[in-house]
Protein backbone atom coordinates (compact mmCIF):
# COMPACT_ATOMS: atom_id res chain seq x y z
CA UNK A 1 0.00 0.00 0.00
CA UNK A 2 1.64 3.50 -1.45
CA UNK A 3 1.81 6.10 2.00
CA UNK A 4 -0.52 8.16 -0.06
CA UNK A 5 -3.33 5.63 0.32
CA UNK A 6 -2.67 5.29 3.78
CA UNK A 7 -3.16 9.20 4.85
CA UNK A 8 -5.70 9.10 2.27
CA UNK A 9 -7.77 6.02 4.36
CA UNK A 10 -7.05 7.77 7.89
CA UNK A 11 -7.88 11.18 7.03
CA UNK A 12 -11.25 9.30 4.77
CA UNK A 13 -12.56 8.02 8.10
CA UNK A 14 -12.13 10.39 9.88
CA UNK A 15 -13.81 13.05 7.87
CA UNK A 16 -16.40 11.18 6.50
CA UNK A 17 -17.63 10.33 9.71
CA UNK A 18 -17.62 13.91 10.63
CA UNK A 19 -18.99 15.56 7.56
CA UNK A 20 -21.98 13.40 7.00
CA UNK A 21 -25.19 13.22 8.45
CA UNK A 22 -25.33 10.24 10.73
CA UNK A 23 -21.40 9.96 11.18
CA UNK A 24 -21.22 6.82 9.11
CA UNK A 25 -17.77 4.49 9.31
CA UNK A 26 -15.88 3.59 6.62
CA UNK A 27 -14.64 0.33 6.48
CA UNK A 28 -12.63 -1.77 4.42
CA UNK A 29 -14.61 -4.40 2.41
CA UNK A 30 -15.31 -6.65 -0.66
CA UNK A 31 -15.67 -5.03 -3.84
CA UNK A 32 -19.25 -5.23 -5.14
CA UNK A 33 -20.25 -4.63 -8.72
CA UNK A 34 -20.92 -0.95 -9.34
CA UNK A 35 -25.12 -0.36 -10.20
CA UNK A 36 -25.64 2.09 -13.42
CA UNK A 37 -24.66 5.90 -12.63
CA UNK A 38 -21.64 5.22 -10.72
CA UNK A 39 -20.11 8.04 -10.43
CA UNK A 40 -16.24 9.67 -9.37
CA UNK A 41 -13.56 12.00 -8.96
CA UNK A 42 -9.79 11.98 -9.62
CA UNK A 43 -7.31 13.61 -8.52
CA UNK A 44 -4.19 14.74 -9.85
CA UNK A 45 -1.10 14.78 -7.89
CA UNK A 46 2.62 16.78 -8.23
CA UNK A 47 5.17 16.89 -5.82
CA UNK A 48 7.37 14.33 -4.57
CA UNK A 49 4.65 12.22 -5.45
CA UNK A 50 2.75 12.62 -8.62
CA UNK A 51 -0.08 10.39 -10.54
CA UNK A 52 -3.54 9.93 -10.29
CA UNK A 53 -5.65 8.72 -7.29
CA UNK A 54 -9.53 7.81 -8.10
CA UNK A 55 -12.51 7.45 -5.86
CA UNK A 56 -15.93 5.52 -7.39
CA UNK A 57 -18.80 5.58 -5.52
CA UNK A 58 -22.12 3.62 -5.40
CA UNK A 59 -25.05 5.44 -7.53
CA UNK A 60 -27.13 5.16 -4.29
CA UNK A 61 -25.34 7.94 -2.21
CA UNK A 62 -26.77 10.34 -4.66
CA UNK A 63 -29.96 9.17 -3.50
CA UNK A 64 -29.16 9.91 0.15
CA UNK A 65 -28.84 12.77 2.14
CA UNK A 66 -25.82 12.47 3.82
CA UNK A 67 -24.80 16.11 2.75
CA UNK A 68 -28.28 18.00 3.49
CA UNK A 69 -31.51 17.62 1.90
CA UNK A 70 -31.42 20.44 0.04
CA UNK A 71 -27.59 19.64 -0.76
CA UNK A 72 -26.41 18.71 -4.86
CA UNK A 73 -25.39 15.60 -3.64
CA UNK A 74 -22.61 15.36 -6.54
CA UNK A 75 -21.46 18.41 -5.76
CA UNK A 76 -21.08 18.04 -2.18
CA UNK A 77 -19.43 14.97 -2.47
CA UNK A 78 -17.09 16.57 -5.17
CA UNK A 79 -16.39 19.15 -2.50
CA UNK A 80 -15.76 16.75 0.10
CA UNK A 81 -13.72 14.10 -1.65
CA UNK A 82 -11.38 16.85 -2.49
CA UNK A 83 -11.15 18.34 0.58
CA UNK A 84 -9.93 14.47 1.42
CA UNK A 85 -7.71 14.67 -1.13
CA UNK A 86 -5.72 17.60 -0.16
CA UNK A 87 -5.64 16.76 3.53
CA UNK A 88 -4.71 13.57 2.75
CA UNK A 89 -1.69 15.61 0.85
CA UNK A 90 -0.73 17.48 4.01
CA UNK A 91 -1.08 14.22 5.95
CA UNK A 92 1.91 12.48 4.03
CA UNK A 93 3.73 15.69 4.25
CA UNK A 94 3.25 15.00 8.30
CA UNK A 95 4.32 11.48 8.08
CA UNK A 96 7.00 11.51 5.66
CA UNK A 97 8.07 14.81 5.07
CA UNK A 98 6.70 14.31 1.05
CA UNK A 99 5.73 17.05 -0.35
CA UNK A 100 2.58 16.89 -2.72
CA UNK A 101 -0.68 18.56 -3.62
CA UNK A 102 -3.71 18.65 -5.64
CA UNK A 103 -3.16 19.82 -9.15
CA UNK A 104 -6.53 19.14 -10.63
CA UNK A 105 -9.52 17.36 -9.31
CA UNK A 106 -12.39 16.21 -11.70
CA UNK A 107 -15.46 14.16 -12.11
CA UNK A 108 -15.30 10.90 -14.00
CA UNK A 109 -17.63 8.64 -14.52
CA UNK A 110 -18.17 4.80 -13.95
CA UNK A 111 -15.88 2.23 -12.41
CA UNK A 112 -12.46 0.93 -12.76
CA UNK A 113 -10.38 -1.70 -11.59
CA UNK A 114 -9.58 -0.69 -7.50
CA UNK A 115 -6.46 -0.69 -5.94
CA UNK A 116 -8.97 -1.07 -2.07
CA UNK A 117 -12.82 -1.39 -1.83
CA UNK A 118 -14.25 -0.19 1.35
CA UNK A 119 -17.85 0.00 2.47
CA UNK A 120 -19.71 3.16 4.06
CA UNK A 121 -22.29 2.48 6.11
CA UNK A 122 -24.46 3.94 8.24
CA UNK A 123 -28.31 2.96 9.74
CA UNK A 124 -29.74 3.76 6.60
CA UNK A 125 -27.53 0.82 4.59
CA UNK A 126 -24.29 0.44 3.02
CA UNK A 127 -22.67 1.56 0.07
CA UNK A 128 -18.80 1.02 -1.93
CA UNK A 129 -16.39 3.02 -2.48
CA UNK A 130 -14.10 2.00 -4.89
CA UNK A 131 -10.30 3.78 -5.04
CA UNK A 132 -7.89 3.10 -7.66
CA UNK A 133 -4.44 4.64 -6.54
CA UNK A 134 -1.96 5.28 -9.11
CA UNK A 135 0.48 7.70 -7.62
CA UNK A 136 3.98 6.91 -7.24
CA UNK A 137 7.68 8.49 -6.18
CA UNK A 138 9.00 10.85 -8.76
CA UNK A 139 12.76 10.45 -9.85
CA UNK A 140 15.19 12.82 -8.30
CA UNK A 141 15.40 15.25 -11.35
CA UNK A 142 11.67 15.40 -11.90
CA UNK A 143 11.73 16.77 -8.47
CA UNK A 144 14.01 19.36 -9.02
CA UNK A 145 12.04 20.32 -12.27
CA UNK A 146 8.93 20.61 -9.96
CA UNK A 147 10.54 22.71 -7.29
CA UNK A 148 12.04 25.09 -9.44
CA UNK A 149 8.23 25.87 -11.35
CA UNK A 150 6.82 28.93 -10.83
CA UNK A 151 3.18 27.35 -9.37
CA UNK A 152 4.90 24.71 -7.31
CA UNK A 153 6.63 27.71 -5.33
CA UNK A 154 3.55 29.24 -4.39
CA UNK A 155 3.00 26.03 -2.47
CA UNK A 156 6.15 25.62 -1.21
CA UNK A 157 6.28 26.15 3.02
CA UNK A 158 7.94 30.14 3.27
CA UNK A 159 11.38 30.63 4.33
CA UNK A 160 11.87 31.47 7.38
CA UNK A 161 14.31 34.02 6.95
CA UNK A 162 12.12 35.78 4.33
CA UNK A 163 10.50 38.57 7.23
CA UNK A 164 13.85 40.03 7.10
CA UNK A 165 14.32 40.42 3.56
CA UNK A 166 15.03 44.52 2.79
CA UNK A 167 15.14 45.16 6.67
CA UNK A 168 17.95 45.91 9.23
CA UNK A 169 20.07 43.17 11.04
CA UNK A 170 18.20 44.17 14.01
CA UNK A 171 15.06 42.43 12.85
CA UNK A 172 16.52 39.33 13.21
CA UNK A 173 16.81 39.97 16.94
CA UNK A 174 12.81 39.09 16.55
CA UNK A 175 13.05 36.44 15.28
CA UNK A 176 12.16 34.47 18.27
CA UNK A 177 9.63 36.52 19.71
CA UNK A 178 6.22 34.17 19.73
CA UNK A 179 3.24 35.71 18.54
CA UNK A 180 -0.47 34.45 18.62
CA UNK A 181 -2.02 33.43 15.21
CA UNK A 182 -5.35 33.21 14.65
CA UNK A 183 -7.54 31.23 11.54
CA UNK A 184 -10.44 33.95 10.59
CA UNK A 185 -13.29 31.78 8.96
CA UNK A 186 -15.02 34.96 8.50
CA UNK A 187 -16.89 37.29 10.75
CA UNK A 188 -21.16 38.38 11.29
CA UNK A 189 -22.82 41.26 13.04
CA UNK A 190 -25.25 40.37 15.80
CA UNK A 191 -27.22 42.26 17.91
CA UNK A 192 -27.05 41.99 21.24
CA UNK A 193 -30.35 40.51 22.23
CA UNK A 194 -29.53 37.77 19.48
CA UNK A 195 -26.30 36.98 21.22
CA UNK A 196 -28.03 36.41 24.11
CA UNK A 197 -30.67 34.31 23.04
CA UNK A 198 -28.24 32.09 21.52
CA UNK A 199 -27.87 27.94 22.27
CA UNK A 200 -26.60 24.59 21.47
CA UNK A 201 -27.39 23.48 18.38
CA UNK A 202 -27.89 27.46 16.52
CA UNK A 203 -26.20 28.06 13.73
CA UNK A 204 -24.69 31.32 13.29
CA UNK A 205 -24.48 31.74 9.08
CA UNK A 206 -20.79 33.82 8.41
CA UNK A 207 -19.99 36.38 5.25
CA UNK A 208 -17.80 33.60 4.00
CA UNK A 209 -18.16 30.85 1.57
CA UNK A 210 -17.13 27.22 2.19
CA UNK A 211 -14.48 27.36 -0.46
CA UNK A 212 -13.51 31.02 0.16
CA UNK A 213 -9.86 31.34 1.50
CA UNK A 214 -9.36 31.54 5.18
CA UNK A 215 -7.72 34.11 6.71
CA UNK A 216 -4.16 34.00 9.23
CA UNK A 217 -4.16 36.90 11.22
CA UNK A 218 -1.30 38.16 13.57
CA UNK A 219 -2.26 40.90 15.89
CA UNK A 220 -4.80 43.00 13.65
CA UNK A 221 -3.30 42.40 10.34
CA UNK A 222 -3.85 39.51 7.72
CA UNK A 223 -0.30 37.93 6.88
CA UNK A 224 -1.81 35.28 4.76
CA UNK A 225 -4.56 33.67 3.17
CA UNK A 226 -5.05 29.47 2.65
CA UNK A 227 -7.00 26.49 2.45
CA UNK A 228 -8.14 24.42 5.77
CA UNK A 229 -6.24 20.96 5.44
CA UNK A 230 -6.18 18.17 8.12
CA UNK A 231 -2.87 17.29 9.69
CA UNK A 232 -2.66 14.32 11.70
CA UNK A 233 -6.39 14.61 12.83
CA UNK A 234 -5.76 18.44 13.62
CA UNK A 235 -6.79 21.80 11.22
CA UNK A 236 -4.08 23.12 9.28
CA UNK A 237 -3.96 25.55 6.66
CA UNK A 238 -1.99 25.29 3.51
CA UNK A 239 -0.73 28.88 2.75
CA UNK A 240 -2.05 30.12 -0.93
CA UNK A 241 -1.08 34.03 -0.35
CA UNK A 242 1.00 35.77 1.52
CA UNK A 243 1.79 39.19 2.54
CA UNK A 244 4.27 41.35 1.79
CA UNK A 245 7.58 41.03 4.03
CA UNK A 246 6.71 44.66 5.87
CA UNK A 247 3.14 43.83 5.57
CA UNK A 248 4.15 41.02 7.72
CA UNK A 249 6.02 43.55 10.15
CA UNK A 250 3.35 45.81 10.54
CA UNK A 251 1.16 43.05 13.19
CA UNK A 252 4.45 43.06 15.46
CA UNK A 253 4.60 47.31 14.87
CA UNK A 254 4.53 47.51 18.71
CA UNK A 255 7.62 45.86 19.45
CA UNK A 256 9.61 48.52 17.87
Amino acid sequence: MSKYLESWIAVATTLLSQALAGEPSLNEGLPKPMGTGAFGFVATLVGDREGRFSVVLDPGLLETPFLGEEVDQRAGWAELLREVAEAAAGDLLASTAAKCRVESFEEINGASQATRAFQLKSAAGSWTILVRDETHPIKAESRSSHLASPEASTHAPPVVSAPTQGFGSGVELLLDVELEATLRFGCRELPLGEILELGPGDVVELDRHVADPVDLIVGDKIVARGEVVLVNGNFGLRVTEVAAPRKRLESIRCLF
